[in-house]
């Protein structure tokens, strides 16, 4: 297989590749990440003409395993595993290493139009990952893409098929040195949710680490997205805060309607008493009372013969 099947749609070097999110996720790479992060353990693999790298790490927000894939030509890509993922991940290769074996060798006439003979999907929190074992016209390997939910980045290796025994190997051992938990919440999250404002999408994504759990609130336009994340020891307070809000819009609404039913009814009240005789008319024309009838218009509300 080529060494350039890794990199498909996946322009991105090393150095630039996305994290996993910035704002509340399990681990980060790039510049910020590495200022507190510290390397535990790693195991480098030769498959064909390919290096890969799994290092153990650690920084404020937990252990986790980057994997880095180097090509011939020096490009690289990355994925990030938490623990329990990089346990469930070695199981699938086991699967896809017996699946694979049982293939015989390359038939180009019966490959399936996308390539891929086989595919799984892991799911860890907010973050999706695809397994499918593919072939081409170059030969069989695993692709392994990670996304993160609602737009994240998108980052992927792929292995050559001869070496999924290998790699599981070495990721075994460095399972079984550092362990599968990855303390925490340990029920299920709740699943995100969505709503439309104007032109405006907000998404509400619940997410863990090992820090606790938290919610990621997105706003996306058309060519913006912004977003902040809420520890969940702050919701209660956010959720007084907003409902706060609500009421005082609330009264604020009931004060303005007051008001405006107010100065309606003053119009009509300031009509003077002929007007108010006027109107009163059962003919409903206009009557001019006589001289010893017209009301004293300081006390227009007691002397009016129409009350009386």
């Amino acid at each position: 297989m080529s060494d350039r099947e890794s990199l498909d749609d996946q322009p991105q070097k090393y150095g630039n590749s996305g994290s996993m999110d910035a704002s509340g996720a399990d681990f980060e790479s790039g510049q910020q990440g590495q200022q507190g992060e510290q390397e535990l353990a790693t195991k480098m693999l030769q498959i064909q003409s390919k290096r890969f790298y799994l290092d153990v790490k650690q920084n404020k927000r937990g252990r986790f395993i980057k994997v880095a894939e180097i090509g011939a030509d020096g490009r690289r890509s990355q994925i990030f595993l938490a623990l329990s993922t990089a346990s469930e991940f070695r199981d699938h290769l086991s699967t896809f290493s017996d699946y694979y074996a049982s293939l015989g060798p390359p038939n180009p006439e019966n490959v399936p139009d996308d390539g891929k003979l086989k595919s799984e999907k892991m799911i860890k929190d907010n973050r999706r990952y695809y397994l499918d074992l593919k072939e081409n016209s170059r030969g069989r390997f695993l692709r392994v893409s990670q996304t993160i939910t609602r737009g994240g980045p998108r980052t992927q290796i792929a292995i050559p098929a001869q070496g999924m025994i290998e790699f599981r190997d070495a990721l075994t051992d460095l399972l079984e040195e550092f362990g599968t938990d990855d303390g925490g919440f340990k029920g299920e999250l709740p699943d995100g949710r969505y709503m439309r404002v104007d032109n405006k999408n907000f998404y509400f994504d619940i997410g863990q680490n090992n820090r606790g759990i938290y919610m990621r609130i997105s706003e996306v336009k058309t060519n913006f997205r912004t977003a902040i994340t809420v520890p969940e020891k702050s919701w209660a307070k956010f959720r007084d805060v907003f409902a706060d809000y609500c009421d005082k819009m609330k009264e604020g609404s009931g004060s303005s309607l007051s008001a405006s039913g107010s100065t309606g009814g003053s119009t009509d009240n300031a009509k003077s008493p002929g007007q108010a005789a006027q109107a009163s008319s059962p003919s409903g024309t206009s009557q001019q009372l006589p001289p010893q009838q017209q009301p004293n218009n300081s006390s227009a509300n007691l002397d009016s013969p129409l009350i009386k």
